[in-house]
């Protein structure tokens, strides 16, 4: 069934389950892709050459990685959001391509020997060893945010005009393109930090590309239909439309580096920094699907939010799906399965990763929640609200971080999962008062 045939069967006959998932599930099936890059690229690093150092310094790039892109990941809601015709998208476009250059830089920033060794030995207190690989995997990783934020962009266009398979064969394109590097550099014998860095760079510039080509024929058809610009979106409503998001994926995704330091610092410091990525990247198979559903209410919610209930009902729904089978993984020989033989750790590694992944069994469930939150909000321009729950959720992980491993000398590992889980939750909580008043 086509893209074009969804969208007119549900502008004909009202929204349901089935058909909501017709739209969702190449959204979800594009976030699934990508949430199985972290296993792949962890299982071939944990096979090579001193895998506890490439291990720990591939979680320590990519989370520098992620502080960088931070202020484009929500572009793809921006351009779903605001793309009404030719005049707003072009618009968005030179908005969008200025952050990428500012993140391109920031990214070169970090690459000065000065700024990476103040932050690496004096803020982290990484290890010599984690520390050269890490530098090294940054470097590889220079494309990484100038390119995300290129092809959200045109995702965002996609998925306005219900093209949302599209964004899922882009997807293919960069899984296929990331495994294929990956191997061929695995079979080189090159370092962990190069095979994971170097085969993430290559994958997303390769989808960037892809889904802008995708998106030609979107682009010719609003040319084409935009007589007036009738809208008449400034960059300043952009900017205030903008900033709050901006700000709410920097708070989210700049934690990442505060349990980066938080481990470093902490009992068992560097088991801690190999497995959690390794956690961190199952727990996020499950969390990918609970992500991408903030677009799908986005573009599917209804100008009156005619179809709100519906969209709740099933966010209800798949939160409770998504923690029965994770539960059923943490709890049983799953488990083992996962990380001795699919992620290739040590025995002693399976074992000590095993309690982070109880705990943070409820993660997508909640994660999945607040997309929607989220989602109802940035549709009714209530960005605001998204950067304060951020800034909730940040504060209650830093001080489970800080009384955890400072006071309590817990593992740093079951600290940072217990930090991710409480933090959401109460991300989750605070949203509930603000959502209420778009409900009435």
């Amino acid at each position: 069934m086509s893209d074009v045939y969804i969208k007119m069967e549900i502008e004909k006959s009202g929204l349901t389950f089935k058909k909501i998932l017709k739209f969702w599930y190449p959204l979800a099936a594009t976030w699934i892709m990508m949430s199985l890059e972290g296993p792949l690229l962890t299982a071939l690093i944990a096979r090579m050459l001193d895998p506890k150092f490439n291990l720990a310094a591939f979680g320590v790039a990519f989370s520098f990685a992620m502080i960088v892109e931070a202020p484009v990941i929500m572009i793809m809601s921006a351009t779903t959001t605001l793309a009404k015709n030719y005049f707003s998208f072009l618009k968005l476009k030179k908005f969008i391509y200025s952050i990428n250059i500012v993140v391109t830089l920031f990214m070169i920033v970090l690459l000065i020997p000065q700024v990476f060794d103040f932050i690496a030995y004096k803020l982290i207190s990484l290890p010599k060893e984690v520390a050269e690989l890490t530098y090294r995997g940054i470097l590889l990783m220079l494309p990484w945010p100038g390119a995300i934020g290129y092809r959200r962009f045109y995702q965002g266009l996609l998925i306005r005009n219900h093209l949302t398979r599209r964004v899922a064969y882009g997807t293919m394109v960069r899984i296929t393109s990331m495994a294929t590097s990956a191997f061929i550099m695995f079979n080189l014998k090159l370092d962990g930090i190069i095979v994971g860095c170097g085969a993430l760079s290559i994958g997303v510039t390769i989808e960037a590309i892809a889904t802008r080509m995708m998106a030609n024929k979107v682009i010719k058809r609003l040319r084409n239909e935009s007589q007036v610009d009738t809208q008449n979106l400034t960059y300043k409503q952009i900017t205030i439309f903008y900033y709050p998001l901006a700000l709410m994926s920097f708070l989210a995704l700049g934690i990442n580096p505060i349990v980066t330091f938080f481990l470093g610092k902490s009992y068992m410091a560097l088991e801690s920094l190999a497995v959690l990525p390794v956690v961190n990247a199952l727990v996020f198979i499950f969390r990918a699907i609970g992500l991408s559903y903030q677009e799908v209410v986005i573009a599917l919610i209804g100008e009156e939010h005619e179809n709100y209930k519906v969209l709740k009902n099933l966010a209800l729904a798949a939160s409770g799906i998504l923690t029965f089978v994770l539960g059923v993984i943490a709890l049983t020989p799953l488990s083992d399965l996962w990380f001795l033989h699919i992620s290739g750790l040590s025995s002693q590694l399976a074992h000590f990763a095993i309690l982070p992944l109880i705990i943070m069994i409820i993660y997508p469930a909640v994660t999945l929640l607040v997309a929607w939150q989220r989602a109802v909000l940035v549709h009714s321009s209530k960005t605001i609200h998204l950067t304060v729950a951020t800034l909730t959720e940040v504060t209650v992980m830093f001080l489970i971080l800080l009384i955890g491993i400072k006071y309590l000398s817990w593992i740093g590992v079951i600290a940072a999962a217990l930090a991710f889980v409480l933090g959401r939750g109460a991300s989750n909580l605070y949203l509930i008062f603000p959502l209420r008043k778009v409900e009435k």
